[in-house]
């Protein structure tokens, strides 16, 4: 269900803004839409599993606040992650 690390380094490195960067907002978005991707591949298979479906609603929240921060801030920048990412919006 988790990401690995090294999967986990892969997005940081493919998302960041600049060298070491692990905190902005789009490598937040980037690592939680890769949980989300994951959770909802195992809420596929075990479909009472209503503990960890509360937990992805919680990620998906996360994600949007971010995505609506990234938006306020920089909308060239929000775009540009939506299409990186696949999201619909």
């Amino acid at each position: 269900m988790s990401i690995t690390a090294e999967r986990k380094q892969e997005l940081i490195k493919e998302y960041e803004t600049k060298p070491g960067d692990t905190g902005s907002p789009e490598v937040q978005v980037a690592i939680l839409s890769e949980r989300i991707n994951n959770l909802t591949e195992h809420l596929k298979e075990h479909k009472k599993d209503f503990h960890s479906r509360r937990g992805l609603l919680m990620m998906v929240g996360q994600r949007r606040r971010l995505l609506d921060y990234v938006q306020t801030k920089k909308n060239e920048r929000y775009t540009n992650l939506i299409q990186r990412l696949g999201l619909r919006r």
